[in-house]
């Protein structure tokens, strides 16, 4: 080899180490044995351990027990290394969406400490998805990835990050990586976008398709909707003998359906609402 070509290799293997210099450094392969949830923190492309979760039992949930069941047994068959689902929990504000997600993977890490990790994104974050993935990737750990309250709005191309990531990327999704999703739409898109693509598009149908087709990602689908007063009623008295509240002298049936009154529905957010304005009044912490 001659002077020529030595100088020319030395040269681009300087550019080599200099675009490396410049080049945004590898995120660590995060402590997974840290805690059993996690938040991602996109901007600083690391997890932060959530120590003490906030979520209720499992047996505290009612009027939803079909839902329950299908995503306990899906998330159970995750968290023993078998084919599972994505899943979208859509529907009314309040009905039990994320605290469902949070009590399922709350009692199988009580069965099976360790066998799950939670991990928490937040929907301007999804973007960070793919950066998210490839860490995880590399983790030992079944990962549940969640995110709440997820939708899209107008001029949102966001969506497109998820819905290469649960499906149709190159990589594809993580085998140890599952990803829940709550949204109050069922397509994840306003009922005005989807008459608007179709009004405003050259191709409409092609239009709608191309962002309704994100929630066909999903493999499961499970609908919440607002509960009828008896189960209400229910819910408030599982918190009531849960949390030992001494309520002699209150008629507690009758002041929950006025409280539902000031509140215009019937939820288990209403419910959990009332307990802490009952829990309150009798001096009586509502904190497990």
């Amino acid at each position: 080899m001659n002077d020529s070509n030595t100088d020319i290799i030395t040269a681009l293997s300087r550019i080599a180490d200099a675009l490396e210099r410049l080049g945004p450094p590898v995120p660590p392969v995060p402590d997974m044995d840290a805690a059993d949830a996690f938040v991602w923190n996109a901007e600083n492309k690391t997890l932060l351990p959530v120590h003490k979760i906030n979520r209720v039992d499992l047996e505290l949930l009612q009027g939803i027990e079909q839902q329950i069941g299908i995503l306990l047994e899906n998330t159970r068959r995750f968290a023993d290394g078998l084919p599972a689902n994505n899943a979208l929990l859509w529907g009314a504000r309040g009905t039990g969406k994320s605290s469902l997600v949070k009590a399922v993977h709350g009692q199988l890490t009580k069965t099976a400490p360790g066998s799950l990790k939670l991990i928490e994104i937040h929907r301007e974050d999804i973007p960070s998805l793919p950066l998210l993935l490839g860490m995880l990737n590399e983790t030992r750990h079944r990962c549940l990835l969640y995110c709440d309250d997820l939708s899209f709005d107008a001029h949102d191309d966001s969506y497109k990050s998820l819905k290469a990531v649960l499906e149709g990327g190159v990589e594809g999704r993580p085998d140890n990586v599952l990803f829940y999703a709550t949204s109050n739409r069922r397509h994840l898109m306003a009922r005005d976008m989807i008459e608007n693509e179709r009004s405003t598009a050259i191709h409409a149908s092609e239009a709608v398709e191309e962002k309704v087709s994100l929630s066909d990602r999903f493999g499961l689908w499970l609908g919440f909707h607002n509960c009828d007063q008896a189960t209400y009623l229910a819910i408030i008295d599982g918190y009531v003998k849960r949390y030992n509240l001494q309520t002699d002298g209150l008629d507690i049936q009758k002041e929950a359906i006025e409280w539902t009154m000031t509140r215009g529905a019937r939820s288990g957010r209403v419910a959990w609402q009332f307990i802490q304005d009952i829990a309150g009044r009798v001096g009586k912490p509502v904190s497990d």
